[in-house]
């Protein structure tokens, strides 16, 4: 019996999958549980919708992406710390203040664990950072690191 899967079933299956199952698999656990529905002719075309809207909200979110990148580009990320001889910083800068600085400063939202420092940022100067903002789209931002005037 062909059936949709409606969960994700370890060892059988994702979400939106359409399995052959054996026919007393299907009437005795999946459809009892709504697992699953039967793949009839009315529910194929539903599952098809539904792929249907999802590839073309995918399309626009990576659209939307690039639109973003291009912007996120040529801005320049000013922070202002304490720094000691040599341009050492008295601390460092981490994911977390470049994000809030983003959103402060220029308008533009970026969760934390999206910006990609291998190690915190502890000298004067500047640094290249990238900034996933979608699965296929990476951003780099200047971050200038410059002295707190005293």
């Amino acid at each position: 019996m062909k059936v949709i899967l409606l969960k994700n079933i370890k060892g059988t299956g994702k979400m939106g999958d359409v399995i052959e199952a054996s026919d007393g698999y299907a009437r005795n656990y999946l459809l009892p549980r709504k697992l699953a529905k039967e793949a009839n002719n009315s529910n194929m075309k539903e599952l098809n919708e539904k792929n249907t809207s999802k590839k073309i909200k995918e399309e626009k979110d990576h659209e939307e992406a690039l639109i973003l990148k291009e912007k996120m580009n040529d801005i320049e990320v000013v922070i202002f710390s304490k720094a000691g001889e040599g341009g050492k910083l008295f601390g460092s800068i981490t994911s977390k203040e470049i994000a809030e600085n983003l959103k402060k400063k220029h308008g533009i939202e970026v969760d934390k664990r999206k910006v990609s420092l291998k190690d915190p940022i502890k000298v004067l100067g500047t640094t290249k950072v990238d900034i996933k903002i979608h699965p296929k789209v990476v951003a780099t931002v200047s971050v200038i690191a410059k002295e707190k005037d005293k």
